[in-house]
């Protein structure tokens, strides 16, 4: 039998099918398809088959689908073929947008930069993050950024986001989570510097605030800007939710972002606490195609921990940052029930990002919207990760 995760507030808020104002966009209804990481990408540029995979979710009822992980340049990607946003992506950008707005929904994209988690098997350079560390996932040294480094990587962030606009999409997300370039300068893990850019929370969130201020400005008056931003890293000595919620109200106080997604975790110290459920990892490595990486990977298994599954995962510490701010929020973590989507409503979260369940069944929300269902089947078995190192993302109860 299901477990409430959580109590029934006193009162109905909107329903969840309803439209939503998005800064500058409205959306259909609240129900966000946020970015996972498809592989599907071939050579740094969007394929058909990743065209089609969005388009399902589009059909299937979402107010919003996300575009995973595009390297806002070369030097910040992750493995080879994730795409990169320039001038020779800029068609397959169009067409991913055009296929998406035939269906009715609004178009995201996912900007980020991975900072020490770059291979330079990826980029052909080596990786930079806020302070001189060592990456397992790159298997080598990062080095500290620079004033120059940082200055180009603002720049690199605007360029994107102007042919995000360009080529169509509705509202563009700024990775600030899981241990990429800009959760790395928020958490002290990683952060160790002794300039204004390291130390206090507000000297830790003065690089992330500028390139959301480059962002915000790059986007013009039609596109829609918003964070998903780490509440916590999930382990001592990392970004601890307190910070989390400051870095929430100084966003607010810029005026750079129209809405948070709220997650947390750090993809190389607890990746299983922003997934939760079963884990995938000795499958990924099984799957990794890199022998480094696959032996690092399998080398580093056993000090990760794993996190039971509960739905809505995230709520407590999402609750604490809704007491904080009055910005539009998009609550995320393993959320799979319609009641639980109306509970979020009335609990003062505008939005609701619902992923595996929707891996599982594209069509999920238009099925709720009808009344053919109230729950979705995923069970959080993380499969379709490990897929993802294999060949694609897909859930493997899928044909």
């Amino acid at each position: 039998m299901a477990v409430d995760p959580f109590p029934a507030p006193p009162t109905p808020g909107p329903s969840v099918f309803s439209p939503f104002v998005l800064g500058p966009i409205e959306l259909r209804n609240r129900v966000v398809k946020p970015a996972t990481n498809e592989a599907m990408s071939r050579d740094g540029l969007v394929t058909d088959q990743l065209v089609e995979w969005h388009r399902e979710f589009a059909a299937g009822g979402v107010g919003m689908t996300t575009l995973a992980y595009c390297a806002v340049s070369g030097e910040g990607r992750t493995f080879p073929d994730q795409i990169w946003m320039r001038d020779a992506a800029a068609d397959g950008l169009a067409r991913f947008t055009a296929a998406i707005h035939a269906e009715g929904a609004a178009a995201a994209v996912q900007l980020g930069h991975a900072g020490y988690m770059c291979p330079a098997s990826a980029t052909g350079t080596a990786p930079m993050g806020p302070s001189a560390k060592f990456s397992a996932f790159a298997t080598t040294f990062c080095r500290a950024m620079s004033r120059a480094d940082m200055d180009r990587t603002v720049a690199d962030y605007a360029r994107a986001t102007r042919l995000a606009a360009e080529t169509g999409f509705d509202a563009v997300e700024v990775h600030v989570g899981h241990g990429y370039l800009l959760s790395q300068f928020l958490s002290p893990w990683n952060n160790h510097r002794r300039d204004e850019y390291g130390g206090s929370i507000e000297n830790r969130a003065r690089f992330p605030r500028r390139v959301l201020a480059a962002v915000r400005q790059a986007a013009g008056p039609k596109v829609a800007v918003y964070a998903k931003l780490n509440m916590d890293d999930g382990f001592r000595g990392g970004l601890e939710l307190a910070d989390g919620v400051a870095v929430a109200r100084m966003l607010e106080a810029d005026g750079s972002v129209d809405a948070l997604q709220l997650t947390g975790g750090h993809t190389t110290r607890t990746p299983m606490y922003l997934l939760r459920g079963s884990s995938p990892l000795q499958e990924m490595a099984r799957h990794e195609k890199q022998l480094i990486r696959r032996l690092g990977m399998q080398a580093f298994i056993r000090f990760f921990d794993d996190y039971p599954f509960e739905e809505a995962f995230f709520l407590s510490h999402a609750l604490q940052v809704r007491r904080e701010v009055d910005l539009p929020l998009m609550l995320l973590g393993g959320i799979t029930r319609l009641e639980t989507i109306e509970r979020a409503m009335a609990l003062g979260f505008e939005m609701v990002a619902m992923g595996r369940a929707l891996i599982r069944e594209p069509d999920l929300v238009a099925r709720m919207e009808k009344g053919a269902t109230v729950a979705g089947v995923c069970d959080a078995c993380n499969r379709c990760i490990a897929e993802m190192e294999r060949d694609f993302t897909r859930c493997v109860y899928r044909p």
